[in-house]
């Protein structure tokens, strides 16, 4: 479907001719009708499927032809990166329209907020911000969103997972009821449907299956303990040239040592996390876009939303928990017909994640072995099963313990033989009071399942020295 056959006015189809829109994508094919009609909207669909144009050309076609004093859009999103790339995009579409926009987010100097708080009290057409810097400025009373009657939350299962729940409510409390509410989503947990009957009035509601990764991309998984993933990654990169890549880990702790070795290979590497400072993170995203240095190392921070394409390998230094997320992230190589390579270490605690890949994908993927070869010891064997029947061993001896069928386990009597020492297990167990005489039973310590048994009546309880004291 092409853009003309919307119903935008004239300066935003330019505006969409320039920047470079040729036919709709299947969510914005379906989306931008409902947004000009003006209703409320729940939209899941995977990110890099145009996602964030589906709600921006209808709502500038709008924002800019009404009669707004103050901010009329609202746009929250989980992270700084993305509410950056938005204000990007809005710039390069609002020169057509005479639309405003601003990013606000945190992790900026003092310059950045006073430019935040000027856009806020004067009423830029357009704000996107992270919940949490948001609030900061709305408590100290000079924002006014009257006048709003758009709000988006793009993002919104990343933004809940996150724990911005609470401040998103709060948000909401400053914002007129009368709007359009438009939610956006890569996943549909049972939370997103929760929020979305919370703060939408009568949505339409649209669902894309997740899309499979290209044929061009090889997928390779090993299977690696966290010990063995740097050496491994060493070896898998030697002698591979024109070298464009993305390594994501899920801990930020990962991301310096692992920049440290990829420099020693003599291969250009910078790393961001949360930890880093955003004029650092912008500087960096903005050179490895440019192909200043060929290596971008990456906590969750750029797992979705983040323009970053055209890569030669992804890493998975970690399994992503979303299999939607795996799919997002090695879809960022093999574009335009070009082919890709995604790298994926299993530990033992990520297997039950190659799981949900697997299931999406419907097929079974090859899990590769090859540390021992490499004189880095055994890798872990994938047994995804071991980790959810030992959950159930450990619960059927606990039901054996409780209602005491069945001969003891082995470990009872070992632990009943310990040498125990009486006066700690007094001091623990019985606090001494004025009065009270401590029972004979606190000499000796309790078996772990008494604990959670009330104590008998005729028992002595245990009281609080204060209360003691005050008595």
């Amino acid at each position: 479907m092409n853009f003309n056959e919307f119903e935008l006015h004239e300066d935003v189809l330019n505006a969409v001719d320039s920047m470079n829109y040729q036919q709709a994508t299947p969510i914005q094919e379906q989306a931008i009708p409902h947004i000009i009609s003006g209703k409320d909207l729940l939209a899941c669909a995977q990110t890099g499927t145009g996602k964030t144009a589906a709600y921006l050309i209808p709502i500038l076609d709008k924002v800019a032809h009404e009669a707004n004093e103050h901010t009329g859009a609202l746009i929250l999103v989980p992270t700084r990166e993305l509410a950056v790339q938005i204000d990007q995009q809005i710039q390069g579409l609002g020169y057509f329209v005479g639309a405003t926009s601003i990013a606000v987010y945190g992790g900026n100097k003092g310059p950045e907020w006073d430019q935040q708080k000027k856009a806020l009290t004067q009423g830029a057409d357009i704000i996107i911000a992270t919940p949490g810097r948001l609030i900061a400025h709305l408590q100290l009373g000079y924002v006014h969103f009257r006048d709003l009657r758009h709000l988006v939350l793009d993002e919104a299962d990343r933004m809940l997972d996150m724990g911005f729940l609470g401040d998103i409510m709060k948000i909401m409390s400053y914002l007129p009821t009368e709007r359009q509410t438009l939610m956006f989503s890569a996943t549909m947990p049972s939370k997103i449907g929760e929020l979305a009957k919370r703060i939408l009035k009568d949505p339409e509601e649209i669902r894309l299956a997740v899309s499979r990764p290209a044929d061009r991309i090889d997928q390779q998984f090993y299977l690696a303990r966290d010990e063995q993933k740097l050496p491994l990654l060493m070896h898998l990169l030697k002698g591979v040239e024109n070298i464009s890549m993305v390594l994501f880990t899920s801990r930020k702790s990962n991301v310096e040592p692992v920049v440290r070795a990829l420099r020693k290979l003599g291969l250009g590497a910078h790393g961001i996390s949360s930890d880093s400072e955003q004029g650092e993170r912008e500087i960096v995203l903005r050179d490895f876009k440019n192909r200043q240095f060929p290596i971008l190392v990456a906590t969750d921070v750029l797992s979705r939303g983040i323009d970053i394409d055209n890569l030669s390998h992804v890493v998975n230094y970690d399994v992503p928990r979303d299999p939607e997320d795996y799919v997002h992230r090695i879809g960022r190589t093999a574009r335009a017909e070009s082919k890709g390579t995604a790298m994926t270490f299993i530990n033992e605690q990520d297997q039950k994640y190659v799981l949900k890949i697997e299931r999406l994908f419907e097929k079974e993927l090859e899990k590769k072995s090859v540390t021992a070869e490499l004189g880095l010891g055994e890798a872990p064997v994938f047994e995804p099963q071991r980790f959810r029947s030992g959950v159930r061993n450990g619960n059927n001896r606990n039901k054996k313990k409780k209602d005491g069928h069945g001969a003891p386990t082995a470990r009872k009597p070992h632990r009943d033989a310990r040498p125990r020492d009486t006066s700690a297990a007094a001091s623990v167990t019985a606090t001494p009071v004025e009065g009270v005489a401590p029972s004979a039973e606190a000499d000796r310590k309790p078996k772990r399942r008494n604990k959670r048994r009330r104590p008998k009546k005729d028992q002595p309880q245990t009281v609080n020295p204060t209360e003691a004291q005050a008595s």
